[in-house]
């Protein structure tokens, strides 16, 4: 009689309802995520890329055609496809722009091998060659880059134009672009050329008027802050004034705000009031002496110091954003003083010229003619307020290429030109390797035509002919020859017509999208807890907490 099989024991390791997805399905459900997101966006790329209209929750709407901006709209939840959202905006914050090139390129690649995984090729074998191909690509744009002479002022300062005009050709902003490429390269370049810190370029909005009313302020502009009535008898502009700028309250404050005194009688009383008013006026009287007229600070200054101000002709402002504060301590020079006393004439600052004027509906304080100005604000204006936040995501772009260009000064032709180039490149590279590898890298080549094959179909034009068109010019050699989207050929040397964009851009983009590539392949099993599937779980309370805390606001404990 043969003996029954001992039964195995069923081990439970997790929680009831748990999803876990397993192997190659997983996999492809992942790949299949990462395009869908990848399709949103090919329709904002290029010159000819349509906008997006994205409306959150609270029913604001935003127009915008940039990957980064659009991608944290999109409040995506899928875990592998917040991968792309993160190369994104990594891509954003490094170099600024090409945010949608590196979606498209990542989800490419994951198209081009998805047949392999489907066929049972492991998914080892295909980072292994990604990252081989990705590197061949770097080394490929490093040859075909050019190099610009600094040394020449004006040619260089043209390069930084170019840049920045080819940034803008895929934004809302396409149609002024030579207004706000020499708009952006003069920003860039009025920052201190070591560190070259965009966060020192101030930028702000104001509804009304058209897009050419924009100005560039050599200097610092900022919103006129909440004053007092004594602040419309102050004078309201100064030449070469001695500006002080501080982090103190010059303000009467309440007593039941400040301590509680316990006083006997009325007399005692008033000596507090008395030596309040007395402390405020010690430090008014300080400041007046160190012959300042223009008394700027982070904390709100009060209806009393306002009035002192006005009787003795000096500008005060409250309450001044510390970012704008700390610009202005750059423009001006001096340093910001926590203290009323002892404040000399190295920590004042000067400026040519401030005043403060009226732009749009609003009134602005603006410092001009600063002798240290390693900062200046844009004040942007324009019709609708999408339409303006618009603008100030495409100047950010600029600023960011034109910053890069500055530090490296090494471009590449843009309009898919850099991109063809290196897919034949590895194309050919690729016959050359024996095995599987060479199906892997031919698919990175492919996968690297989507940039060029996008913009001819946002362009309306035949895709196919003209990327045949290119691969031909590309074998004979012509390296910088990409897409033309105004010409009747459709092809044309992208560097001659001016067409650059910093290598940085093409070297962060394709490390970053063949990073995301890899990342994705490598995982072939998500386990979903049951909890993180309920919208906005709070940490569950230890039993009982509820009836010990009400027992205890009973015995008189303090309500926190």
């Amino acid at each position: 009689m043969q003996r029954g099989l001992p039964m195995q024991p069923t081990v439970v390791l997790l929680k009831e309802g748990t999803d876990t997805s397993q192997g190659t399905p997983q996999l492809l459900s992942n790949i299949s995520a990462c395009l869908a997101v990848a399709e949103t966006l090919s329709s904002t790329l290029g010159p000819r890329g349509m906008d997006k209209l994205i409306v959150n929750e609270r029913g604001e709407a935003q127009i915008t055609n940039d990957g980064a901006t659009i991608l944290k709209l999109l409040d995506i939840i899928h875990p592998a496809a917040r991968t792309l959202v993160d190369i994104a905006r990594a891509q954003d914050a490094e170099v600024g722009d090409g945010t949608t090139s590196v979606v498209l390129l990542a989800a490419q690649l994951l198209k081009e091998v998805r047949g392999y995984i489907e066929e049972g090729v492991s998914p080892h074998i295909i980072t292994k060659g990604f990252r081989k191909a990705s590197q061949l690509a770097i080394e490929r744009i490093k040859d075909i880059q050019v190099v610009v002479d600094k040394s020449n002022p004006e040619r260089f300062r043209s390069l930084l134009l170019k840049c920045a005009s080819t940034s803008m050709s895929s934004k809302l902003i396409h149609s002024e672009k030579p207004f706000f490429s020499e708009m952006v390269v003069e920003a860039v370049q009025s920052l201190d050329p070591e560190d070259l810190d965009e966060s020192l370029i101030g930028v702000k909005k104001i509804p009304g008027g058209g897009m050419q009313d924009s100005v560039l302020v050599r200097g610092v502009a900022f919103k006129k802050t909440f004053t007092y009535a004594g602040a419309e008898q102050q004078p309201k502009s100064f030449k070469n004034p001695r500006i002080l700028s501080l982090n103190v309250e010059l303000e009467l404050k309440a007593e039941k705000d400040n301590a509680e005194v316990r006083v006997e009688a009325v007399s005692d009383y008033q000596a507090i009031v008395d030596a309040e008013w007395e402390i405020i006026y010690r430090k008014l009287e300080a400041i007046e002496k160190t012959g300042a007229k223009v008394v700027l600070s982070k904390l709100p200054i009060g209806d009393l110091a306002t009035q002192w101000f006005a009787d003795r002709d000096i500008f005060c402002a409250g309450r001044v954003p510390s970012a704008d504060l700390r610009r202005v301590c750059q423009a001006v020079g001096g340093s910001m003083q926590s203290t009323c006393f002892d404040i000399g004439p190295e920590h004042l600052g000067t400026c040519g010229r401030f005043d403060e004027r009226q732009i749009g509906g609003e009134r602005y304080n603006v410092f001009e003619d600063c002798p240290k100005a390693k900062t200046c604000t844009l004040l942007l204006r324009g019709g609708a307020e999408q339409f303006i936040e618009e603008v100030e995501r495409s100047l950010h772009d600029a600023i960011m290429v034109v910053k890069r260009a500055m530090k490296n000064g090494e471009v590449v032709a843009g309009g898919g030109a850099a991109e063809m180039n290196l897919s034949a490149y590895i194309r050919k590279h690729a016959l050359q390797i024996p095995g599987k590898m060479q199906l892997i890298m031919t698919a990175f080549a492919k996968a690297l035509e989507i940039i060029p094959r996008q913009i001819c179909d946002n362009a309306g034009l035949d895709s196919t002919d003209i990327l045949n068109k290119l691969r031909m010019r590309h074998a004979a050699g012509d390296k910088y020859y990409g897409v033309d989207v105004d010409g009747p050929e459709g092809t044309r040397d992208n560097l001659e017509a001016f067409v650059w964009e910093p290598s940085l851009v093409k070297v962060n983009a394709i490390n970053s999208a063949t990073e995301a590539a890899c990342l994705i392949l490598s995982v072939d099993e998500t386990v979903k807890n049951p909890q993180s599937e309920q919208q906005n779980p709070g940490p569950r309370a230890p039993p009982g907490a509820a009836q010990r805390a009400l027992r205890g606001r009973g015995r008189g404990v303090p309500r926190r």
